[in-house]
């Protein structure tokens, strides 16, 4: 779900704007196996390469949890439950000129089976990683608040790993 829209620039000049702005709204999961996070190594819209957590668009008539479960699915290749509902995270990036407000619903999830391999065209590598190597990991100022509410919840249980 998304949509543009225009800001004024100032209450007393509504017909002055900035540039077009945009709205998303994704869902991912925190998957967890004992002391191993579930991550994803991606390429940036700027052609770097980082460690992530699996999110995405949610589609029309999803709710935010199967947007999350499709996603960690699609992304990592393991299908998962959600364990508990864990933060909203809201952050801003520019693509093509237009800046895009996205706000991500994360879970906390627990892996049940294998059932294929990571998406090839949008993930270059999906990996277990212990959780003291996480926060050597992430380089999103959002992946790095989620990481701190994680570790915060208490919620430490998961699925034994299926191989």
């Amino acid at each position: 779900m998304s949509g543009i829209s225009k800001f004024p620039v100032s209450p007393k000049k509504p017909t002055a704007f900035r540039r077009a702005s945009r709205f998303e709204f994704s869902a991912g999961g925190i998957a967890r196996d004992g002391d191993q996070l579930l991550m994803i190594r991606v390429q940036t819209l700027d052609g770097k390469e980082l460690w992530t957590f699996p999110k995405g668009h949610i589609e029309a008539g999803e709710t935010a949890e199967q947007a999350a479960l499709r996603e960690v699915e699609e992304e990592t290749g393991y299908r998962c439950d959600i364990v508990a509902p864990l933060e909203k995270v809201s952050y801003w990036f520019e693509r093509n000129g237009i800046l895009t407000k996205k706000t991500v619903t994360w879970f906390i999830m627990k892996p049940l089976e294998k059932t294929g391999v990571h998406d090839p065209e949008e993930i270059l590598e999906a990996q277990w990683i212990p959780m003291a190597d996480v926060a050597n990991r992430v380089r999103y100022k959002s992946d790095r608040k989620i990481l701190a509410r994680l570790k915060g919840t208490g919620t430490t249980e998961g699925a034994e790993r299926p191989q």
